[in-house]
């Protein structure tokens, strides 16, 4: 799955909140737009999500964690397996490879 950025980006309307933001992105990337991890910074709750672009891979990359041994990366494909959107709580968006 080939995930354009600035097309995204271009396409987003503002938000106003987490949930009309989180809700937009589930519906644009159905079964692929997954909650990772929830942190505070400045004040405001940030939430950061994966768009799964590669399943496969991005499953291999999930299960390493969980495993006791290391796990080392030696191809970059992990990180092409998916893309991070960052949300505020007040709605403001980033999004990365």
């Amino acid at each position: 799955m080939n995930i354009d950025l600035t097309s995204i980006t271009e396409q987003m309307p503002d938000f106003k909140s987490h949930l009309e933001a989180r809700e937009w992105f589930s519906s644009q990337f159905p079964n692929r737009f997954l909650l990772r991890s929830e942190d505070s910074l400045n004040g405001k709750r940030v939430y950061y999500y994966h768009i799964v672009k590669n399943p496969e891979v991005y499953q291999q990359y999930m299960e390493s964690f969980s495993k006791t041994e290391g796990h080392e990366i030696t191809n970059v494909e992990t990180f092409e397996s998916y893309s991070t959107v960052e949300i505020s709580e007040d709605g403001n968006v980033s999004l990365s490879i």
